[in-house]
């Protein structure tokens, strides 16, 4: 560790792993790693969302670096949070025109996500909806590099995309990136909502891998137990002072923990009910989705699995029992401590009423059956109106 004088805090220092395809450079100034790998190409398309990745830094120091390395680039700007196929198909078709060889993504989710689809559109054809709805797998994707701006999303270390076609968020293996980035110091002017909404995230990436029906093994439970217990230690730290940088990065640690997580295993009823509700709004904010739903559909998860739900919450509730009795404690604990950092979203403050559960219900059984295949129940109607109804 070492002491940064401009923040006035400990900070861990830098190290690199490999998981799957990607090499994952985390810590301050790692954005340097990547001139290993851009000084081979020509011509970079940096992707970005509205203003973010400027106002983080990310972006001025990426040209800078491209700028150093000779490479000449061209940026794309406004992905929008939850992107949509159209805009994906747009940045698919300005990767195109302009010929790039590689692509920089700098953002969080939805910008790495949207770059990872059009990578695969610009260099091997079709259309976004194919890779999207499973008809089409990636073949070519041109080499994409993320620096990863917030710290919830996971998608810098993990092969998923997910992109909305009409008014279906469908989540798809698409492609690892070559490398990533994760720099706390970037993560310092999320502001607070996304602070809280990007962690929580987190939370519910770790939980649902640790809670996964089929795919279970020790391995992802320690991975989802240390990322929780990290968003329980910094979390509420970290909203009394933006401006930790300690507390950035073990936050940031936790979400690529839980984002390893989630690759290894997966997620299930609770991104699958949330894709269905920002696949309606899409101007409902992911982690914002999860956490209004997420403390009904763990009553039913620590029900059906007792001993992996209780393992994930023990930093959160230390007496919980590995029993399906502690369900609803199990239930309360997840929402006290949610309301303990701020956050009393409710689904009607979205706009959501009691007349819009036959089409949550519709898309959740239907066109988003495939996420919920590793729920440890069986996801019924009954289970997915209650959720939905008491969330509201």
């Amino acid at each position: 560790m070492h002491l940064d004088s401009r923040v006035g805090c400990w900070v861990v220092d830098a190290f690199s792993i490999k998981i799957g395809e990607v090499t994952l450079y985390f810590g301050e100034d790692s954005l340097a790693e990547l001139k290993r790998y851009l000084s081979e190409s020509e011509l970079v398309c940096i992707v970005t969302g509205k203003s973010s990745a400027e106002v983080s830094g990310a972006l001025g120091d990426s040209v800078r670096l491209l700028e150093e390395l000779g490479i000449k680039y061209v940026v794309y700007r406004g992905i929008k949070p939850n992107p949509s196929s159209d805009q994906v198909s747009d940045l698919a078709r300005f990767m195109w025109e302009h010929g790039v060889d590689a692509v920089l993504a700098i953002g969080g989710g939805s910008v790495i996500d949207a770059a990872k689809v059009a990578s695969a559109v610009a260099a091997g054809g079709g259309r976004v909806d194919e890779y999207m709805d499973g008809t089409r797998k990636p073949e070519l994707v041109l080499p994409l590099y993320a620096v990863n701006i917030t710290h919830g999303t996971g998608t810098e270390v993990d092969r998923y995309a997910v992109v909305t076609v009409g008014k279906i968020k469908y989540g798809r293996a698409i492609c690892y990136p070559v490398a990533s980035v994760d720099d706390p110091k970037y993560t310092l002017t999320l502001p607070k909502s996304q602070t809280l909404y990007t962690a929580l995230d987190t939370f519910y990436h770790a939980y649902e891998s640790a809670t996964v029906g089929k795919s279970r093994s020790p391995y992802v439970r320690l991975l989802a137990g240390e990322a929780i217990k990290l968003v329980k230690d910094w979390l509420s730290k970290v909203l009394s002072n933006l401006r930790d940088l300690e507390g950035r990065y073990w936050l940031l640690y936790a979400s690529m923990l839980a984002g390893i997580a989630i690759d290894t295993a997966s997620t299930h009823i609770v991104h699958a009910i949330e894709h269905a509700l920002s696949g309606m709004k899409p101007e409902l904010a992911h982690g914002a989705g999860l956490a209004m739903i997420g403390p009904r559909a763990v009553y039913y998860i620590h029900k059906a699995s007792p001993e992996h739900s209780a393992s994930a919450l023990k930093p959160i509730v230390p007496d919980i029992k590995a029993s399906p009795e502690d369900a609803e404690k199990a239930s309360r604990a997840v929402e006290e401590f949610q309301r303990s950092l701020g956050f009393e979203e409710r689904l009607s403050d979205y706009g959501f009423g009691k007349d819009d559960v036959e089409e949550v219900v519709k898309l959740v059984l239907g066109p988003l059956k495939y996420m919920s295949d590793e729920t440890p129940f069986p996801v019924t109607e009954e289970i997915v109106k209650d959720i939905y109804l008491r969330s509201l």
